[in-house]
């Protein structure tokens, strides 16, 4: 069943390791694309177009998915539910009760936590503002509408 859901199947351990791992690696995404979406509005307020930034950023130390594989920014890099009005792929209402999961774990197992909690946050009041239902990358249209 596993191997009919996605093209690889990572073992982490018993029960309940699998969605640890899912909560870990969404807490990441989530700062990942939330910092990838600050430095686009900084950089337009800055001047620098959104492909200028894409093509230094996606070849230097600022690389990650959220920039080469789902960037935010329509019309940049490759297809993405940028391109489709945000027409979710991952939809922000899961990216926020995942990252719910993970702020509670970061609590319950008293992990010092700037940045994931913060994740957790941002993503809280993009969802119960309206963007539950976007893509978790619209994200960057709440950053740029706080930003004016």
């Amino acid at each position: 069943l596993l191997a009919a859901m996605g093209a690889r199947v990572v073992h982490c351990g018993g029960n309940g390791v699998g969605q640890a791992a899912k909560i870990c690696n969404n807490m990441v995404l989530a700062a990942n694309m939330i910092a990838v979406s600050e430095a686009f509005v900084l950089g337009e307020k800055l001047g620098l177009t959104p492909q200028a930034f894409y093509d230094v950023a996606s070849t230097a130390s600022a690389q990650c998915w959220s920039l080469t594989s789902y960037c935010p920014v329509p019309g940049v890099g490759p297809a993405s539910p940028a391109d489709n009005d945000y027409e979710p792929g991952f939809a922000a209402a899961l990216m926020h009760k995942d990252l719910g999961l993970a702020a509670k774990a970061l609590r319950d197992n008293h992990v010092e936590s700037v940045v994931g909690l913060a994740a957790a946050d941002v993503y809280a009041r993009f969802a119960e503002s309206g963007g539950a239902g976007k893509d978790f990358s619209a994200i960057i249209t709440d950053i740029r509408d706080k930003s004016q």
